[in-house]
């Protein structure tokens, strides 16, 4: 029941967010909260795992998937290959 909730939560603060934001700046919003709620459901299943092995490994995934967020997110925010120079 927890997930749920923090996605609605989530959703309700980009919504909220993205009233005096730039798109660019709510794209990276929504990847964070995207990678945020993925970690979260890994870290649920490592909750829930059989063995000590199987829930260290998902929440090392849980980690890398929010690190990732965070760098795709980054990205985003600096326009990574939006911007290209002609030379001119």
């Amino acid at each position: 029941m927890r997930i749920p909730h923090i996605l609605g939560l989530a959703a309700a603060f980009v919504a909220l967010s993205a009233c005096s934001e730039s798109p660019r700046e709510e794209a990276a919003e929504n990847v964070e909260a995207n990678a945020d709620a993925r970690a979260e459901n890994l870290e649920e299943a490592a909750d829930a795992a059989p063995t000590e092995a199987v829930e260290a490994n998902l929440e090392n995934q849980a980690d890398l998937v929010r690190n990732l967020g965070e760098e795709s997110a980054e990205a985003v925010r600096e326009g990574a290959g939006a911007e290209t120079n002609t030379g001119e």
